[in-house]
């Protein structure tokens, strides 16, 4: 292959290496936590039993990186964490010393981005953060693993581009007396992108998942991976890789069956559906439309943009104005098909992961999409320039010599009765021959696909950042929950209660008291609830809450909360005539 037909193909590994140079962003989690039992900051007069983290979505546990620190340094947790749909539930063991407890914990969302962090209670009365007030430092991601992981995907994306089109231009457009080794080269080095990249995320996804530095691995670390969605995917993505490999071969070499191309069709949508299934489109609220969107988004994509590299590094060098006037057309209409087909799945997805106008311009996520859609918007420029020169230079009048690309062979095989007759004919053809001066117009043409690409290089830059950011909709969700009424459960040797504050703003506001017994098992019949309301920071003195009791274990009471602040509620609870229990609460409300 010559110097200038790698020129793409280089340019584009290196852009992956332009990726680590970029600011690094806070590695992305598709789980938004919503509340935790005890509310951070407050403290309680009994230890609870247990710690509840409730996330927006299910998660599941990182071995040894769940805690629970006591005022003395000691460990207050049992070691055995448990992750409930949503719910993580972190038991506590009894007696432990009063003063503040640090609670830091790593888990993994649903699209296989761990969530980590970590915040402090007080038991009793306020002491010192054991460990310091970086409540979630031992749980952090590597910056080092975080950037490593975004140049991985960028790598599997160009080996995705290098795969696809190329091979599809050959399949369908290559002309038969052109050799097609080259190109065929760029095919194979596409899938050996794409098992690299697999391989490499594979690996990266152990630190990523454990909180470890880029070389701290282990054998059990490395186990739990592989037992996951992710790690399932991307293993087949490197067989349908390999597979392929093999199977492009006696493509390359003119002699694939049409058991080969079928098999091929095949392990290509096997192979692009590995990317939605072990990411944010598998973890959306409509698993099926965005799997089934990101899906066709990356097959529109890997045509779209590895048809360019081969019009652009092969076919304006070599093929001749005869054989341009039947391919470029073609490809032409591919282009716009593809275009379409990005455009579509990208606004689906766009509308799925943003939601809001608000998300949209409020958020990481929003944000890189619109910067996305412009450096779209440039390429769909240059496009349309492209389309236009296509147009005016390279279509022919129908012909029937024009129909099939691949059939240009000006070889003199004998066994091809149609050898040269099509060229001759489209050479005589009084189309073509009135035709303006053919060079300036592919060197215009080569010029505007080379613009294309090389935007499109940053375009998936932006993209591999987008797969590490949490989608707008969930930072979002996690925002409004912030920002709507007040919920909280707290667990004591007596009762388990939640407190329910809406609507949470300066004003009148409802109270409403729910009890379970210790363990949640059921319902907890309460003989007597007193409640009162302060807020300390601005020297308002506690004042009595009216409750009603509703039910046996239900109560609720109306209360004004003015100003805003940090509202400290305290609740008696009498289960009998011998033993009652005081929680107190932190309620932010807000103006």
């Amino acid at each position: 292959m010559t110097r200038r037909a790698w020129s793409i193909p280089l340019a584009t590994l290196f852009g992956a290496l332009l990726i680590l140079l970029l600011p690094a962003s806070p590695a992305g989690a598709h789980a938004i936590i919503e509340r935790t039992a005890p509310v951070a900051g407050t403290v309680v007069d009994q230890l609870p039993g247990e710690i509840t983290l409730t996330f927006s979505e299910p998660v599941r546990i990182v071995a040894d990186k769940i805690r629970v620190i006591a005022p003395d340094g000691s460990r207050a947790d049992t070691g055995k964490p448990a992750a409930r749909d949503t719910e993580l539930v972190i038991p506590l063991k009894s007696g432990g010393p009063k003063g503040t407890y640090l609670v830091s914990y790593r888990v993994i969302s649903a699209d296989s981005h761990p969530v980590s962090g970590g915040y402090s209670f007080s038991y009793g009365q306020v002491s010192a953060v054991p460990g310091g007030n970086d409540a979630g430092a031992d749980v952090k991601t590597d910056a080092v693993v975080k950037n490593a992981m975004s140049v991985a995907r960028f790598i599997g994306f160009a080996g995705l581009i290098l795969l696809v089109g190329p091979t599809l231009v050959l399949f369908a457009l290559w002309p038969r007396r052109l050799s097609a080794r080259d190109p065929g080269r760029v095919a194979l080095t596409g899938a050996g992108l794409l098992v690299f990249s697999a391989a490499l995320e594979l690996y990266l996804q152990i630190p990523y998942t454990s909180g470890t530095s880029l070389f701290d691995v282990s054998s059990t670390a490395a186990r739990e991976v592989l037992g996951t969605t992710f790690g399932a995917a991307h293993l087949i993505r490197i067989a349908v890789a390999i597979a392929v490999a093999v199977l492009l071969r006696p493509l390359i070499a003119g002699r694939a069956g049409k058991i080969d191309q079928t098999l091929l069709v095949i392990l290509g949508v096997v192979g692009l559906a590995t990317w939605p299934i072990s990411g944010h489109p598998s973890a959306s609220p409509v698993p099926t439309l965005t799997v089934v969107a990101d899906a066709a988004h990356l097959a529109a994509m890997s045509v779209w943009l590895g048809g360019l590299l081969m019009l652009f590094a092969f076919l304006l060098r070599r093929a001749d104005t005869r054989e341009l006037t039947a391919i470029v057309p073609v490809w032409s209409g591919w282009a716009l098909l593809a275009i379409t087909v990005l455009v579509l799945a990208g606004t689906a997805q766009a509308l799925v992961e943003i939601g809001t106008l608000d998300a949209l311009t409020g958020t990481t996520y929003g944000r890189l999409v619109m910067v996305k859609a412009g450096l779209l918007a440039v390429i769909l420029g240059v496009a349309a320039y492209s389309r236009s020169i296509t147009n005016r230079r390279f279509t022919p009048a129908p012909t029937p010599a024009a129909t099939d690309p691949s059939d240009f062979d000006d070889s003199d095989d004998p066994d091809d009765p149609d050898d040269s007759e099509d060229l001759a004919d489209l050479s005589d053809s009084e189309e073509v021959a009135d035709a303006p001066a053919e060079p300036a117009d592919r060197a215009r043409l080569r010029r505007a696909v080379l613009i294309e690409v090389l935007i499109a290089v940053v375009v998936l830059g932006f993209t591999s950042v987008l797969v590490q950011t949490s989608p707008a909709r969930s930072v979002a969700a996690g925002d409004n929950g912030a920002e709507g009424p007040f919920t909280t459960t707290v667990t004591t040797n007596l009762v388990k209660l939640e407190v329910d504050v809406s609507p949470g703003r300066v004003g009148p506001n409802t109270v409403h008291l729910y009890a379970l017994k210790p363990d949640g098992s059921g319902p907890q019949t309460v003989a007597e609830w007193k409640a009162t309301a302060a807020l300390p920071a601005k020297g308002i003195e506690p004042i009595v809450l009216p409750t009603l009791p509703i039910t046996p274990d239900h109560a609720t009471g109306s209360v004004t909360l003015t100003p805003a602040g940090t509202w400290e509620l305290k609740f008696t609870v009498r289960v009998d005539e011998l033993n009652q229990t005081t929680i107190a609460v932190q309620v932010p409300i807000r103006s």
